[in-house]
């Protein structure tokens, strides 16, 4: 049973949303001003604590302050309970680490929609997300309150992208983040020999460019389009609202990014040491994963020879070479110039 703290001076108020928490099945623990409030939130430490604003002894403010300089419940959600609508109100709140307002009057249903909200996100930045852009997605996603894709595309502009055609350039100042809607894109580095090495696969509903932005550099790599493509552009302002006013979506966001610098170190080893077979039979599983089709069938590739050699780090020539011995070997098969898995565990073997 989820525990919840709620501090607030008015009797009534006090009662009336503590019983409708009960009956929803909440563990509720109550403080009549805004000094016993932190003593039992350091006590209890609850799931979630709800917060007046205008009380006596400590307001809601000094509150918020005081939970988050406590290391043991500085992360524990926290909703604001206040009459006051004024903008400087709702911003000050905000920009101290609160996670939500919830403005008096109130009916029960708005009371327990924003409870449940708040814990179901903080359930998932405790849970542990897939690693790399698939986690980021999933986090950036998970705390907006609107349906993602309604959310991230409303109001943006919308770019159509043909085959091929480049997205940004390496060495390019970044002002928004992308988001696929359709299509696939790669990211690649082209040395000075003029060979290019893929560095990354996006398809719907991943974001891309996101680093730039983060390091305040401009791209370390180029992104070109492999298939028609759509992407929703989200200014740069947005994205960094989203960091700046939730401090645990900061820290997971830094976490997945540390998860997707270490694939990034096992990608370089697998190519600098891998043989050309295992290049092969790695990219091919890479594609499998990251663009699934129907689990009833036979995966189909129909990506280009020249891409797929730049996936697996190895020349084109060697790359059609190993798939014709893989074909001869019934791991797949090439109709139309499309490539078909006939045998993923054959695959997956030549890597062990």
């Amino acid at each position: 049973m989820k525990k919840i703290l709620l501090i607030e001076d008015n009797d009534d108020i006090r009662s009336n949303t503590a019983e409708i928490l009960e009956l929803s099945n909440y563990n509720v623990i109550v403080a009549e001003n805004g000094k016993t409030g932190v003593q039992r939130a350091i006590e209890n430490k609850p799931d979630l604590i709800i917060c007046d604003i205008m009380m006596p002894e400590l307001d809601g403010y000094g509150v918020l302050h005081a939970i988050k300089k406590n290391d043991d419940i500085k992360n524990t959600p926290f909703i604001f309970l206040t009459a006051k609508t004024e903008r400087s109100d709702f911003r000050k709140g905000m920009e101290m680490g609160a996670d939500d307002y919830i403005t008096k009057p109130f009916t029960g249903t708005e009371l327990l929609d924003a409870v449940d909200s708040r814990l179901k996100k903080m359930e998932l930045l405790k849970s542990q997300l897939p690693p790399g852009i698939e986690g980021i997605g999933i986090l950036l996603r998970s705390s907006l309150d609107k349906d993602p894709l309604h959310t991230m595309v409303e109001g943006r502009n919308v770019n159509k992208y043909k085959k091929k055609q480049i997205v940004y350039f390496e060495g390019n100042h970044p002002n928004r983040l992308f988001y696929v809607l359709k299509g696939k894109v790669k990211t690649y580095k082209v040395n000075e020999e003029g060979k290019e090495l893929v560095t990354d696969l996006y398809s719907p509903g991943d974001f891309l460019g996101h680093i730039a932005l983060l390091e305040g550099t401009t791209y370390k790599d180029t992104a070109e389009t492999i298939d028609e493509t759509e992407l929703a552009l989200i200014p740069k302002k947005d994205f960094e609202d989203l960091l700046n006013n939730n401090q645990e979506v900061s820290r997971k966001f830094i976490e997945l990014l540390a998860k997707n610098i270490s694939e990034k170190e096992f990608q370089l080893l697998r190519l600098a040491y891998n043989s050309l077979r295992r290049k092969v039979a790695d990219a091919l599983l890479l594609l499998q994963k990251k663009y699934p089709q129907n689990k009833d069938e036979n995966f189909i590739i129909d990506i280009s020879r020249e891409n797929l050699a730049n996936i697996a780090g190895t020349a084109t020539e060697s790359l059609i070479r190993t798939l014709s011995d893989f074909r001869n070997e019934k791991i797949i098969d090439i109709k139309n110039g499309n490539i078909e898995i006939l045998n993923r565990k054959k695959l997956e073997n030549l890597l062990n």
